[in-house]
């Protein structure tokens, strides 16, 4: 049996000329971020006394669009809520673009510009996910696209005809491109994460919705549904080696 064996659906929209597919094995795991409880980030050992996550390298934002929203949301951060508020209206803003052009967060002391450390008073982890639960908003209207999306990954394909095909599935260590191969992307690879009481399209259905909308969504749920819930589905890699 392959390692990394896992189970899909795929099934028509009814309103548009698209196929929608969803990674079951994941979407059905137990799976939650635990950081700060024993993540050991993406460097390229276990640091779990950074308590970086995911967010040693920064964030590359999806466009100028995703870069603006983010950057208004962070005007509204407070110095006791972003450690590194000061230093990011020196170097003229949190973010910057790379010698590929592409757009994304500074670093500070080898960390995204927005990551709180340990011995800040206002708690570590990100700021930005910090001020939408102040404010009482979600952190996914706050943070760049592929922070809030992580560990799940749309990915997008339209064939010669117009027909277009969605896949939802989580984050592969591919996905980081050619840098993927050289850290460690402990995040779905390592049974410790997959501990969650309830399925991880239940814990992300802001996530999930938000990428897909609300009637793909409820369609997969259906799906489930009728195959009576997640008894019947392969377990996570991840959880099946432990």
């Amino acid at each position: 049996m392959p390692d990394d064996l896992h189970e899909w659906v795929s099934f028509e929209d009814p309103t548009e000329d698209r196929t929608w597919v969803f990674d079951i094995t994941f979407l059905t795991s137990r799976w939650t971020c635990i950081y700060g409880r024993g993540c050991q980030g993406v460097l390229t050992g276990p640091a779990e006394d950074l308590e970086q996550g995911c967010c040693s390298y920064g964030a590359h934002f999806v466009d100028e669009e995703d870069e603006a929203t983010t950057l208004a949301y962070a005007e509204r951060l407070t110095a006791e809520q972003w450690q590194h508020r000061d230093a990011g209206r020196r170097k003229g803003g949190p973010t910057k673009r790379n010698k590929a052009g592409e757009i994304k967060s500074r670093l500070v002391d080898g960390a995204c510009i927005f990551l709180n450390r340990p011995g800040f008073e206002g708690g570590i982890g990100c700021a930005l996910h910090k001020g939408a639960l102040d404010a009482g908003e979600r952190p996914l209207d706050w943070k760049p696209d592929v922070c809030w999306q992580l560990p799940l990954r749309l990915e997008e394909h339209t064939d010669d005809h117009g027909h277009v095909t969605s896949t939802v599935r989580e984050w592969k260590r591919r996905d980081w491109g050619a840098g993927g191969s050289e850290f460690h992307w402990w995040c779905t690879d390592d049974p410790d994460a997959f501990v969650d009481r309830d399925a991880v399209y239940s814990t992300m259905r802001d996530e999930i919705i938000e990428m897909i909308g609300s009637s793909a969504y409820d369609l997969f749920v259906q799906h489930l549904a009728a195959r009576g819930g997640t008894s019947q589905y392969l377990p996570h890699p991840a959880v099946r080696r432990r």
